[in-house]
């Protein structure tokens, strides 16, 4: 158990390590757009795009600010990041980038301003960065946590984007923490993942009892878990309502389990937390909470 522990804390610290990864490889797309654009200029036969190139990509003010930062840089020294060793990598996603739409449209639009910028690089990250199959397929070779992962990542560094501002400095930027409350959720995601263990036997008994018409072995091993997880919250966490618990599950189901799971899972949830409520089983600290 400890060793499990150990590694799902190390997992999660993984998420950060992507984010970082994300951020960089927005500064390194524009280094070789840069590098690009100069090579066009130095061709024997250089044609007028080659040598008046459109450089509203190279300009972004907001990738200059974060390359400028100096908690980016820090993050950068600690962790080793980089994408130096991976240029073939970055040229493909830029080519594919100055193909796409998204691109296309920003170098032609009259409004260059911060806020046309940020927007542009938000657009850029939703219908690129997260569609690019090379990317995903680089990250998932470099930690099997990864594939996962990409979606908050992302969600992380579109967040770090809309948070920058015209007047920002680059000494200004706070990148977005990992925890919101760094020892209460690490204590979370360990409590959890404990109780779930010990309690796996007694779940998957009362599991169990409400699919008469199936044999546990044969319901999928994620519904199965999700509902362990399930359960922990809505008898071991006073502090978490029971409607949060069932949605969050549910929706976690979507991610990870079958098209039907969602229905699978919320039915046995739901006949499970009626008897736990008839034999005033589940306790939790403030009003609504139980329902």
């Amino acid at each position: 158990m400890n060793k499990g522990e150990k590694e799902l804390i190390g997992s999660i610290w993984k998420v950060y390590d992507l984010y970082i990864h994300l951020l960089v490889l927005l500064i390194e797309l524009q280094f070789q757009e840069e590098k690009y654009q100069a090579e066009g200029k130095n061709k024997r036969l250089p044609t007028a795009e080659d040598l008046n190139p459109n450089t509203r990509f190279v300009d972004n003010s907001l990738i200059r600010l974060l390359q400028e930062n100096t908690q980016l840089r820090r993050e950068l020294n600690n962790r080793k990041v980089s994408w130096q060793v991976e240029d073939e990598l970055v040229r493909k996603l830029l080519f594919q980038i100055r193909q796409g739409e998204t691109y296309q449209n920003y170098l032609i639009q009259s409004d260059n301003s911060f806020e046309a910028q940020a927007q542009f690089l938000i657009a850029l990250c939703k219908n690129e960065l997260s569609n690019f199959e090379l990317l995903d397929d680089y990250f998932e070779a470099k930690s099997i946590y990864w594939a996962d992962d990409m979606r908050v990542a992302m969600s992380s560094l579109i967040k770090t984007l809309e948070g920058l501002k015209p007047q920002t400095m680059a000494s200004d930027i706070i990148l977005l923490p990992l925890f919101k409350e760094p020892e209460e959720d690490q204590q979370f995601a360990t409590h959890l993942y404990r109780k779930t263990i010990l309690q796996t036997d007694e779940f998957e008994a009362l599991i169990a009892d409400k699919t008469t018409n199936w044999e546990v072995e044969r319901i999928a091993m994620m519904d199965i878990l999700l509902m362990k997880m399930a359960l922990t919250e809505i008898l071991q966490f006073e502090s978490i309502p029971v409607k949060v618990t069932l949605n969050e599950y549910i929706e976690i189901s979507k991610l990870y389990s079958s098209p039907k799971s969602k229905v699978f899972i919320n039915g046995i949830l739901d006949k499970l937390v009626q008897e736990f409520k008839s034999a005033n089983k589940i306790q939790k600290t403030g009003r609504g909470l139980a329902e």
